[in-house]
């Protein structure tokens, strides 16, 4: 039997968004953006480790297979976040930060003792399965915490700590697999323990988080949601020291229901915003490829080319992830004051244009491993800022109701065409050992780059300093 809608009328979204930022935004940040810090660590130690799960006398894994578990991790990550995300539209933000955080603790603590490929690959997949759906849940969350003005900074700037895990991840490489530091084959399983320890200790700081009043709202649940935003006013009141600026956006009319059904979501995404989905697909995808070709497989560049010693892989992760981190941080701000086009597109572009010069000077054999490792850096500080802007733009493009699920389609289909292939493609590439063949792949992905950034300029959307409300109208809203 459907659910009976109740005419709700709030003015809570402008009362979020009027919001000065205190100490409650930072802890949203802290508790909820390590996500993406434990994303980072989980893809970095994969990469660092390639060599040690190569040589360790129980695996002895070739390269081919390195990049089928880099495969598996994306796999997961895609089921997860599709699962995942309906389910946070569903129960809620609050709920689901918890379930998936507890699947990746035990999934990356389980992989410590693998005892095959099989079973390495299948603890990876779940440890993805985690991942992906902490993006549904926590983006979701975040979008609606955040006031509209910072918006665009703020996902900048915690997608971007991605890098910080993959500095932890590239640290906790040089440590464990330094030879003489621990017995055979137990660096590798040591360096997974890193992410189980930084998992509960956040699991703390999440208690301190109520449910997104937005999402509240949606599923007729008014006493709670005004129950929510006066905690939430009286933490910021507190912090400031001050009275509360008044609310500078009206009020909104809602006929809220308990869920929205599956199909309606679905539909919201493809059929009321096509061009909307158009976009999202070209920049999730492009990203993805971009990404994981390079980055899953850059330690078997090292290894195979320039004959860097496995245990040393982590001291070329670390520039690489000082570039990527700086890049969101940066230019975030200039997302919220020059616009979300020409921005997105100025990044994607400039990325795609040095991914060319730079692999056609690894083709020529003219740069060794610390200068290739530079001319990352550089070429990543543009790229993870396009990056972080696919993921901000896929989270406030749709309405609120189907926030979760959206994301969790983008990521899904964007990782399933440009970032599963791409490391078992490079993989293959580089394990031919022809420089040439690898150079053809850095061209593809330039490509597909420069391509996303002509798809923004034509269908972007302007979404800098918007309420949620207004970039997206809400499937439940009713005219005035």
């Amino acid at each position: 039997m459907p659910d009976t809608a109740a005419v709700i009328e709030t003015d809570i979204p402008a009362r979020l968004d009027r919001l000065p930022w205190t100490r409650f935004h930072t802890l949203v940040v802290v508790a909820l953006g390590i996500t993406w810090i434990l994303d980072g660590l989980e893809v970095t130690l994969a990469g660092s480790i390639a060599g040690a799960l190569q040589e360790s006398p129980v695996l002895r894994f070739d390269a081919a297979e390195v990049g089928l578990v880099g495969t598996a991790y994306l796999i997961g990550a895609v089921t997860g976040a599709v699962l995942f995300g309906y389910l946070t539209d569903r129960f809620g933000r609050r709920k689901l930060f918890f379930v998936t955080l507890g699947l990746y603790l035990t999934a990356t603590a389980a992989t410590a003792f693998s005892w095959g490929f099989w079973s390495f690959a299948l603890f990876r997949a779940l440890t993805g399965a985690g991942i992906g759906g902490e993006y549904t849940a926590i983006n979701s969350a975040i979008q609606e915490f955040i006031p509209a003005r910072f918006r665009g900074r703020t996902d900048l700037a915690i997608n971007g700590s991605f890098w910080i895990g993959a500095a932890l991840g590239a640290a906790g490489a040089v440590l464990f697999l330094q030879q003489g530091t621990l017995p055979p084959d137990w660096g590798w399983r040591a360096a997974f323990g890193i992410g189980a320890v930084l998992g509960l200790g956040i699991l703390m700081l999440r208690r301190f988080l109520p449910e997104s009043p937005r999402w509240l709202i949606l599923h007729a649940r008014p006493g709670e949601a005004e129950a929510v935003m006066e905690q939430i006013e009286r933490r910021v009141a507190h912090a400031t020291a001050a009275p509360l600026p008044a609310p500078a956006g009206g009020r909104i009319r809602l006929a809220a229901t308990s869920r929205t059904p599956m199909v309606r979501m679905v539909l919201a995404i493809v059929r009321d915003y096509p061009q909307r989905a158009v976009l999202g697909l070209v920049l999730m995808g492009s990203q993805a490829f971009f990404y994981n070709a390079i980055f899953f497989t850059y330690a078997l560049v090292l290894t195979q080319f320039f004959g860097v010693p496995s245990a040393s892989i982590g001291w070329y992760i670390l520039p690489f992830a000082l570039g990527n981190f700086l890049g969101p941080l940066l230019l975030g701000p200039l997302f919220d004051l020059i616009g979300r086009k020409p921005m997105i597109a100025s990044t994607y572009a400039i990325s795609g244009v040095l991914l060319a010069i730079v692999g056609y000077l690894f083709r020529e054999g003219v740069v060794d491993a610390r200068q290739l490792t530079l001319c990352w850096s550089g070429i990543f500080f543009f790229a993870s800022a396009a990056a972080s802007a696919a993921y901000l733009t896929v989270s406030e493009s749709f309405p609120l109701e189907a926030r979760a699920l959206a994301i969790a389609f983008f990521y899904a289909v964007g990782t399933a065409l440009g970032g599963a292939v791409a490391p078992w493609l490079f993989g293959a590439l580089i394990g031919s050992g022809d420089r040439g063949a690898v150079f053809n792949g850095y061209l593809f992905g330039a490509a597909l780059m420069i391509g996303a950034a002509l798809t923004e300029l034509a269908i972007g959307v302007k979404a800098e300093r918007q309420p949620l409300e207004s970039v997206a109208r809400p499937l439940s809203a009713l005219g005035d």
